[in-house]
């Protein structure tokens, strides 16, 4: 076979008829031959240097990277301005050292995904929003396949009505849902909607958790939707049910209703009547008894015939006015008796018709335990005598009537002895039969003109009208004293609870009721003092001091259990230093009593009772431990590391194991001796001579500091003040406030300050008031001061800002 017998062979193909855009590119991105194809693809691509500039940054790394590689790869390159998405499919040629690439435009595939993704991503949100819509109505949706019957969709409401969530109630047949029971029981429902086509609905009784509490129970009602395509038989069946319990409940309410009322007008103990245009209509059986006729005999008959006379007009005001409320009647009995009543009206619909029902409740009862309440108002409950309210309201026109007739009247005001041990030793039952017997025999001694009250506890109070003189008092007084005496059995022990009685007479011993009391109760303070089972006649000097005496005497008592006391503090300066003295060097506890009704005591007008009825023991520990915890507390933040100085009352100095109680407290305040000095008198001093010494060296062991205070107006010898273990003399202030002009107190002051200084003592002067005294005191050589110049007694918090204020002005 010659050449010409062969077939044509195919021209050779060329790069500008391949159907793509192709390219050669070199390992450096250097473009080495391309077709029209790939030249017409962006302008840039047109010339080699430039080609690659087409793309943006990060693409023309990625790309560069590959090229340098020398190996077959794929890349998507997303466009941007005139150059559309490219894919780019590169084999490595070994023998030309360089990339075969083809080049497709992909936008068009690539915008058809993103209207894909866009569309799916807005059906997501359609159906989520449909997910979110179905999840919040209130009612129970489900989809349901008619074939398989299984779900293909449920909102939570009805996923978890059976115990289900939404996803894992998907795939589940009809039956596995709801129960094998109750798919037989509304199965026929779900034939009709298959065989019929149409929307069945039907109830259902839901029973909870616990079957024996029908409460828990939920009725429902259920709508089955058919699914239908083209007319065809039904593909799918919507499932909805609604919760209508409340409106099952209230139905069954309404008919229950009536029947509970009949059985509630049965049933009351309380009357009950109904009536329509003022007409009877029915009444209950405890109506009846109450005003004593038959049901037969009232129905019919006007309800206002059964009010009393003198308030049937408000009744048919009530009625006509079809008012709603409660207020207080009276019925009249088939006897003709008045039966007190509350009548409470209100107004009921039945079966379309307007009926007044009136509640008719018996208040006899009620109204005498009111008036059983007015009495006690008025009355001591135990013995039944007037209260003490009640006998002063009796008082006041008692008085006026007397001062108009000039008449005399006598207050008497009992107090018993020993009631308190009765109370103690035998409790309080066999106390309140003492009360009972003494106002039974305090009413037999009286006329019955006389007025006798219980004031509370032990205490009573009698007032005498028409006394002519103080023997008509004395009389009463005897009968009292004679028969009121009641013998008790306390401990084994015979005890007599006897009467101590105080006598005020109007007109001498007051005009006011207030005034008459007030003194009446101090005469019988008078009579306890004069040895009890005793009376007294109000004196006005003796019951001025036996009385301040007694109720001094316990408010101080009272004061110290209610924290009324409180300590104020004056400052002890060196006498060296600027017109109002140097440093601070101590502070004397000065004790002040904050009276609830008398306000700021001083101790001048308490401390005489104190020591007389040894409050002044429990008042002197308060005071030591009250110190102690103030220096600890200034101490601690910093305010002043100073002694704070006590005085000592004669009581606690003579009591024994004084220094171990002083030793106790510093211990259980936790703070050393140095902090505390002790002030006593030049008195007390020698009183106790033969055991100060010792008391004082147990104080000093324990790092105490003691004073004698106010020396040099008692009697203190010489010879005994230099064998007691002291540390300082404070001159009494009534030698300073005659400095300088008066001599010889200059000569004493001089005279106790060298004496002072030759023991080895230190010497303080209270009372300086001015700067001349001041300068006096230092130049003789006094050690410390305090008085009005230096600061007067303040409490703790004034006490701290006078020494910020020093330290300011004194830097």
């Amino acid at each position: 076979m010659n050449d010409a017998t062969l077939p044509p062979q195919p021209a050779e193909l060329g790069w500008d008829e391949l159907p793509c855009a192709a390219s050669l590119i070199g390992p450096q991105a250097q473009l080495l031959q391309a077709n029209a194809a790939w030249h017409a693809l962006h302008p840039a691509f047109a010339l080699e240097a430039t080609w690659l500039q087409a793309f943006a940054a990060a693409e023309r790394e990625q790309l560069s990277q590959l090229l340098g590689r020398a190996q077959d790869f794929e890349l998507l390159l997303p466009g941007h301005g005139r150059l559309p998405d490219l894919t780019c499919r590169a084999r490595w040629l070994s023998a030309r050292q360089a990339f075969a690439c083809l080049w497709h435009d992909v936008s068009a595939q690539r915008r058809q995904e993103q209207a894909a993704q866009a569309q799916s991503q807005a059906l997501a949100l359609q159906a989520s929003q449909m997910r979110l819509l179905a999840d919040n109505v209130p009612a129970l949706l489900a989809f349901y396949d008619a074939q398989t019957f299984r779900c293909h969709f449920a909102n939570r409401q009805y996923a978890q009505a059976f115990g289900l969530d939404e996803q894992s109630i998907l795939g589940r047949s009809f039956s596995e849902v709801i129960g094998a029971d109750a798919r037989l029981l509304i199965q026929p429902q779900v034939d009709r909607l298959l065989r019929e086509r149409v929307t069945v609905s039907y109830e259902r009784y839901l029973p909870g958790s616990d079957p024996a509490r029908s409460e828990d129970g939920r009725w429902v009602e259920v709508s089955l939707i058919p699914h239908l395509v083209d007319g065809a038989a039904a593909q799918a069946c919507f499932v909805m049910i609604n919760d209508i319990t409340r409106h099952r409940v209230a139905e069954i309410a309404a008919r229950e209703s009536e029947a509970r009322l009949q059985k509630f007008m049965q049933a009351s103990v309380e009357g009950i009547l109904f009536h329509r245009q003022g007409q009877i209509s029915d009444a209950n059986p405890p109506l009846c008894r109450l005003l004593g006729y038959g049901l037969d005999e009232m129905v019919g008959r006007a309800a206002l015939d059964f009010v009393v006379d003198d308030l049937r007009e408000q009744a048919a005001h009530v009625m006509a006015e079809r008012r709603e409320l409660s207020y207080e009647s009276a019925l009249l009995h088939r006897d003709g008796s008045r039966i007190p009543v509350e009548l409470i009206v209100r107004t009921l619909e039945s079966q379309g018709e307007q009926l007044r029902m009136t509640i008719v409740r018996d208040i006899r009862d009620r109204l005498a335990a009111q008036a059983r309440i007015q009495h006690l108002a008025h009355h001591d409950a135990l013995t039944g005598l007037l209260n003490r309210a009640a006998f002063m309201e009796q008082l006041g026109p008692a008085l006026q009537l007397a001062e108009s007739r000039e008449r005399r009247l006598a207050l008497l005001f009992i107090d018993l002895d020993n009631f308190k041990r009765v109370n103690d030793s035998l409790g309080h039952l066999e106390g309140d039969k003492v009360l009972t017997t003494v106002a039974e025999r305090i009413t037999d001694c009286l006329r019955s003109t006389d007025l006798v009250a219980r004031f509370g506890g032990d205490e009573f109070v009698i007032l005498l009208r028409d006394i002519a003189s103080r023997e008509d008092v004395m009389v009463v007084l005897m009968a009292l004293l004679a028969v009121v005496e009641v013998p008790v059995l306390a401990d084994g022990c015979r005890l007599c609870v006897t009467p101590s009685i105080g006598v005020a007479m109007f007109p001498e011993h007051g005009g006011r009721p207030e005034e008459l009391i007030q003194h009446a109760d101090m005469a019988m303070y008078q009579a306890k003092a004069d040895g009890r089972a005793n009376y007294q006649f109000f004196d006005a000097e003796l019951a001025r001091h036996a009385y301040s005496d007694l109720v001094l005497e316990s408010e101080l008592a009272q004061g110290l259990e209610r924290g009324e006391f409180e300590l104020f503090f004056q400052p002890q300066v060196a006498a060296l230093g600027g017109e109002q003295g140097g440093a601070l060097i101590g502070a004397e506890a000065l004790l002040r009593w904050r009276h609830p009704t008398r306000g700021l005591l001083g101790p001048d007008a308490f401390i005489d009772v104190a020591e007389r009825h040894r409050l002044m023991l429990k008042l002197g520990e308060w005071v030591l431990r009250a110190a102690a915890l103030q220096a600890r507390d200034w101490r601690e933040r910093g305010v002043a590391a100073v002694p704070i100085a006590v005085n000592l009352s004669r009581m606690q100095f003579r009591l024994e194991g004084f220094g171990a109680a002083v030793a106790r407290v510093l211990d259980e305040v936790g703070i050393a001796g140095e902090c505390l000095e002790l002030e006593l008198t030049e008195r007390m001093l020698m009183d106790e001579i033969a055991s100060a010494p010792a008391t004082l060296t147990a104080l000093r062991a324990l790092g105490l500091g003691v004073s004698v205070d106010d020396f040099g107006t008692g009697y203190t010898s010489l010879a005994h003040l230099t064998q007691l273990p002291l540390d300082k003399l404070k001159i009494d202030q009534s030698f300073v406030a005659k400095l300088p002009e008066d001599g010889g107190a200059a000569a004493i002051t001089r005279a106790i300050i060298q004496m002072a200084r030759g023991l080895g003592l230190h010497v303080s002067a209270e009372g300086v008031r001015t700067p001349a005294q001041r300068r006096l005191l230092a130049d003789w050589g006094c050690d410390e001061l305090q008085g009005e110049l230096i600061g007067p007694p303040m409490s703790a918090a004034d006490f701290e800002q006078w020494l910020q204020q020093r330290s300011s002005a004194f830097p």
